[in-house]
C-alpha cells in the first residue's frame, strides 16, 4: 500500500516537477521546439562492402537528408562494443512526419536515387549490410536540441548510453533526474552533452538514450569519475525520491568514433 502511494504521488508530480526544472538545467542555448531523432544502427559485413556503405552514407544518404532539412548528421562506428562492424547514424528533425517517413521520401528523390544504385542494386550474394535497426526518439524537454562539439576533431569519441526501466513510473523518474541536476553535472564533470532522448518506439522499452563526447579516453574515464563525485550527483541519488528501489534495470554503453563524413 505504502509503495502504491509513492508511485501515484510520483507520477502525479512528475509533470510539475520537471518543468520547472527544465529551465535551471543547462541546455543548448537555442532552446525551442523539441527535436525527433531516428537513430539507425547498421549492421555491417567486414570487407568491400564496407566501402560501398560508407560511399553511400557519404555521397547519397546524407546529403539527401540535408536536403529534406534533416542536420546535422551524426555517422559513427562501434570502437568498443558487440557486433562490429557497426555504423549508428543520427537523424535529427523538428517534423516528426519527416524524421518517421525518411525512406518513402528518399524514393522521390531523384538525385539520391541515381547516387545510391550501387548500394540498393547490390547482389543478394554480397548484401551491404546485415541487418538495419531503427529507433524513433524524442529529445527531453530540458534539452530539446543536439549540440554537435566545437571544434570538430576526428579523434574525438562519442558514448551512446541506453536505459532500460522495469516500469514506465521508473522510466519518468530516470529522466526527472536528468532535469533535476544531470545535464549540469555532465558539464561540471567535463563531459559534452550531444543529446537526451525518450524512446517513443523501438525494442526494450520503457528506455532513454543519450550521447555524450569527450577528447579522448582517458578524458572519458576522468570526466565519469568526477560526476560520481559530484556533490550534487551524491545528493540527487541521495534522495528517496529516485534510490526507493532500482529504476533502472539494463545500461547499453558503446564508444563510437566519428566516421569522416559525420556532421557531429
Amino acid at each position: 500500500m505504502q509503495r502504491r502511494s509513492f508511485l501515484k504521488t510520483a507520477l502525479a508530480s512528475s509533470a510539475a516537477a520537471i518543468a520547472p526544472a527544465a529551465v535551471s538545467a543547462q541546455a543548448p542555448a537555442s532552446s525551442g521546439t523539441r527535436e525527433y531523432y531516428q537513430l539507425r544502427k547498421y549492421t555491417l559485413r567486414s570487407g568491400p562492402q564496407a566501402k560501398l556503405t560508407d560511399q553511400f552514407f557519404s555521397g547519397a544518404l546524407i546529403p539527401a537528408l540535408n536536403r529534406l532539412s534533416l542536420s546535422p548528421i551524426g555517422a559513427f562506428k562501434v570502437t568498443f562494443g558487440p557486433q562490429t562492424p557497426t555504423t549508428y547514424l543520427l537523424i535529427p528533425g523538428t517534423n516528426l512526419e519527416t524524421v518517421a517517413n525518411v525512406d518513402l521520401l528518399l524514393a522521390k528523390d531523384e538525385v539520391f536515387l541515381k547516387a545510391a544504385e550501387p548500394f540498393w542494386s547490390a547482389p543478394a550474394k554480397e548484401p551491404p549490410f546485415e541487418r538495419i535497426e531503427s529507433t524513433l526518439l524524442k529529445a527531453f524537454e530540458g534539452y530539446p536540441k543536439v549540440t554537435p562539439p566545437t571544434p570538430k576533431n576526428p579523434k574525438r569519441i562519442f558514448q551512446l548510453r541506453t536505459y532500460e526501466s522495469p516500469t514506465p513510473a521508473d522510466h519518468i523518474r530516470k529522466v526527472e533526474m536528468f532535469h533535476q541536476g544531470e545535464f549540469r553535472i555532465f558539464e561540471k564533470s567535463g563531459c559534452g552533452n550531444v543529446f537526451f532522448s525518450d524512446a517513443l518506439v523501438g525494442p526494450n522499452l520503457p528506455k532513454l538514450t543519450y550521447m555524450l563526447t569527450f577528447p579522448d579516453m582517458e578524458a572519458l574515464e576522468t570526466g565519469w569519475q568526477k560526476f560520481f563525485a559530484d556533490p550534487d550527483w551524491k545528493k540527487l541519488t541521495g534522495n528517496p525520491r529516485y534510490n526507493f528501489e532500482p529504476i533502472v534495470s539494463n545500461v547499453d554503453s558503446l564508444i563510437l568514433a566519428p566516421a569522416p563524413y559525420s556532421q557531429i
